[in-house]
């Protein structure tokens, strides 16, 4: 029986399976967002898990505010604006949404690039970005703490749906974040998300991460305006 020559290298189970790609070079930063740190690595349907990351992210200031809230107040909802300024944290919410929508345009080309892929699955930032979205605009906005003896306690707690003041005039019903408004949130952004009704098709044509980023902004609004016209018509 012949024996390899010295010059012969040997080929081990482990260097094989291995890609110089996978070893050196590789975004892990970049990966670790694309995929909402994790989230798109999960099996079956990953865009949805992204929905839920989406969620959560929505949730943020809500739980910060309870958790910071002191003892004997209550969470209560409010409008829009307070006055003439914005109030400190649904401007929070907007810089998020600004901040995950370009950090996401970053991790998701270069997502894309190291998976030689055009919008590789495991990438779900961009469900994580349209969801948020969809809640922020469809009205999602967050609560504010009030002293248990204020008077207001009693009317904003005894009534979920409030009606305010609209920056442009009229009025505008404002809910409290329970389960049911998240279901519906999430369940229309998924359906736009799938369907991708014009422009959103076409937006992933758009270059790199926009591209992936895009159909995903477009579907939040649809389903931002889906929550609209489920509070209009007393759903």
């Amino acid at each position: 029986m012949s024996q390899p020559s010295a010059s012969t290298p040997s080929t081990t189970t482990s260097s094989a399976g291995r890609s110089p790609r996978s070893d050196r070079g590789k975004p892990r930063v970049s990966l670790a967002i694309a995929t909402a740190f994790g989230l798109g690595y999960l099996p079956k349907a990953p865009g949805t898990w992204g929905s839920l990351g989406g969620i959560v992210l929505a949730m943020i200031p809500y739980w910060l505010l309870s958790l910071a809230a002191p003892p004997g107040t209550e969470i209560v909802s409010y409008s829009l604006l307070s006055g003439p300024e914005v109030q400190p944290l649904i401007l929070f919410q907007m810089i998020l949404t600004v901040i995950v929508a370009l950090i996401g345009v970053w991790s998701a080309h270069r997502a894309a690039m190291y998976w030689s892929a055009r919008d590789p699955q495991k990438v779900v930032i961009d469900e994580v970005s349209g969801q948020h979205l969809a809640l922020l605009l469809g009205g999602f906005w967050p609560w504010h703490a009030v002293p248990a003896t204020s008077p207001w306690t009693n009317f904003y707690t005894d009534h979920p749906v409030l009606w305010a003041n609209h920056p442009l005039g009229g009025s505008s019903p404002l809910v409290s974040p329970n389960w049911k408004y998240l279901l519906l949130g999430f369940i229309l952004f998924r359906v736009f998300d799938i369907w991708k009704p014009f422009p959103a098709r076409q937006a992933e044509s758009l270059p790199g991460g926009l591209g992936i980023m895009a159909d995903d902004w477009i579907a939040g609004i649809y389903a931002a305006l889906g929550l609209w016209i489920a509070r209009a018509v007393g759903l």
